[in-house]
């Protein structure tokens, strides 16, 4: 049943999930490829919606602030998808089969017992997929917005990282065709944006960050937040550090060990700003870097303390020793069988896993995190008497993929602050109509990286990946502005494929995923895919404007640029050739 209101709320609190993955249907399947997406909307995105539908049935709206990127929704609505992911469950309930015959043969009749619960597990799902969502996870989290359950938000098309892009024209691209493409999705314009990687610039005097790449002469650059005013955005979400200054935690240092090394060459010449006391995380701010006349831009602030109880690989519930671990895994089929055990344990020493030893602990977990958040939020309205907000962001994916008691843990945390008299569950937007933020505050350059700056993405092991963006960038608006001018239809339809294949190289995921090793082969191939895809593709164009026509190999090149790198049909040139309001000095 709902709580009953019989005490006044101190303040309210909203999960922000950011759901996310790179474009990978058509790129390959494991171990890296479609089988990414397959496991998250196996693991995650199916979880979550029932997580969501499990509480509407029982009268509780989850609140929840569920961004789905672009790009991860073009994905889940591709009909190969519907058939592949279909197969794949298949295939993993097959091998779950196979792994159960074996144990038993070995006679190890626990690992046995846990095959036959993936058995089952993954032959639910499939039935879930079919049956309960008829094939169509984004009409399901589209019904649940309808609903009032949840609030969806977008993010940039690719999840191009916007403090280092290097024109307006190409972050103005990103932000357009997200919102475009949001709208075509889920039947109406987000409100609420995620800024990938937390990545925000204000305005100012921008110059490349590298020699002989990019420009190299200060060039007055617009505010991250006069982008999203300009496309209907109201909020997006920052980190403390940057809001408060200080020096960022850095929500992925524990979990992926690459990162570890850049970090100790970086922090050396790191150094954190002034805390502002004045300022707290708790409560929603307008943001300006520009004195022009646009709509404000509010932002909402993820809260460290929560946050550590969920990312610390040390503190944090998903390390509890009981909970089923990531890393060691079952061949044949990828199964896994053993528990996380400790912190500190090597995949030799992990034990197996007990699912109703890690099941009694999610509650004792659940109950503590509503705890936390009572206790902040009374604190909060203490102090400074005023009805805050915990925004608590964390990656969709953590939850059933990386985490899998994810889902269970969310469900009771929902349930527990819906039935507290003191916490309002809302999401951002509803608070913003609530509350509006009357306070601006100027924010500085940062990112939710270690440290709050831009060396996960920028370092040595990537320069040559923002070489070619650059590079990119700066041909991009001529050829988008002659293909409009030109009324050629071919002309249009190269040049088109050539903004998608910008778009894909833009994308934040390759030096990400080449800094933390986690994939770094199939990083550096797909970077290196689409700028070659994109060079060949602007030189088809400048053939096609002189009007020497298309080549046969080029007619098949083009071909199968669009077959594989079919993402966004409603792509408009327009967005690239001309910068909206052009900032005044």
């Amino acid at each position: 049943m709902p709580r009953q209101h019989t005490d006044k709320p101190r303040g309210a609190f909203t999960f922000v999930l950011h759901g996310h993955l790179p474009y990978v249907l058509a790129h390959g399947t494991w171990p890296h490829g479609s089988d990414m997406l397959f496991e998250c909307a196996a693991e995650s995105y199916l979880p979550l919606l029932q997580t969501f539908d499990r509480l509407a049935a029982e009268g509780v709206s989850a609140k929840v602030t569920m961004g789905i990127t672009p790009v991860l929704a073009e994905q889940l609505a591709d009909p190969d998808f519907k058939h592949q992911f279909s197969e794949y469950l298949e295939l993993r309930a097959r091998m779950a089969a196979e792994n159960r015959d074996e144990f038993h043969k070995q006679k190890q009749h626990h690992f046995a017992e846990l095959a036959e619960t993936w058995h089952s597990h993954f032959l639910d799902v499939r039935t879930a997929f079919h049956d309960c969502y008829g094939g169509d996870l984004i009409a399901a989290f589209r019904r649940l917005q309808d609903d009032g359950r949840i609030e969806i938000i977008s993010s940039c098309a690719t999840h191009g990282y916007l403090p280092l892009l290097g024109s307006d024209e190409c972050i103005q691209g990103q932000v357009k065709q997200a919102v475009a493409a949001h709208r075509r999705h889920f039947g109406r314009p987000p409100r609420g944006f995620w800024l990938p990687e937390c990545g925000y610039r204000p305005r100012y005097e921008w110059a490349s960050p590298l020699a002989g790449a990019g420009p190299q002469e200060p060039v007055l650059r617009k505010g991250i937040e006069e982008f999203l005013a300009e496309s209907g955005i109201e909020y997006f979400i920052v980190d403390t550090a940057t809001l408060m200054g200080g020096a960022a935690m850095g929500v992925y240092l524990e979990r992926f060990g690459g990162l570890q090394d850049l970090w100790e060459r970086s922090r050396a010449s790191y150094r954190p700003g002034p805390v502002d006391v004045d300022k707290s995380p708790y409560e929603a701010y307008l943001v300006s870097s520009a004195d022009e006349d646009r709509p404000p831009v509010a932002v909402f602030t993820r809260d460290e303390r929560t946050g550590a109880q969920v990312w610390s690989g040390e503190h944090g519930y998903p390390g509890d020793g009981w909970y089923l671990d990531f890393h060691k895994k079952h061949f044949p089929g990828g199964h896994r069988y053993w528990r996380v055990t400790s912190s500190s344990s090597d995949l030799g020493s992990k034990q197996p896993y007990e699912p109703h030893r890690a099941a009694e602990r999610v509650p004792e977990n659940a109950d503590h995190f509503c705890d936390v958040v009572h206790e902040i939020l009374t604190q909060h309205n203490d102090s400074r008497e005023t009805y805050g907000i915990v925004c608590a962001p964390y990656d969709a994916e953590l939850f059933g993929h990386w985490w899998f008691e994810g889902p269970e843990w969310l469900y009771r945390v929902l349930k527990g602050i819906d039935a507290h008299p003191a916490v309002d569950l809302v999401t951002c937007s509803e608070y913003l109509d609530r509350h509006t933020p009357a306070a601006a505050v100027a924010l500085p350059e940062s990112s939710w990286g270690q440290g709050g700056f831009h060396w996960i993405w920028l370092n040595d092991w990537t320069n040559w990946i923002w070489e070619h963006i650059y590079a990119a960038e700066a041909e991009f608006p001529k050829l988008a502005q002659q293909a409009l001018d030109s009324q050629d239809a071919r002309l249009a339809e190269i040049v088109t494929q050539a903004a998608r294949e910008l778009l894909l190289l833009e994308a934040s995921d390759w030096p990400f995923l080449i800094s933390t090793w986690s994939a770094r082969d199939y990083a550096e191939h797909r970077a290196g895919l689409h700028h070659e895809a994109f060079v060949r593709l602007a030189d088809m164009a400048r053939k096609q404007a002189a009007g020497a026509g298309l080549a046969e190999e080029d007619e098949r090149f083009l071909a199968e640029c669009s077959e594989r790198d079919a993402l966004f049909p409603n792509l408009d040139l327009a967005w690239w050739a001309r910068l909206e309001k052009p900032p005044r000095a």
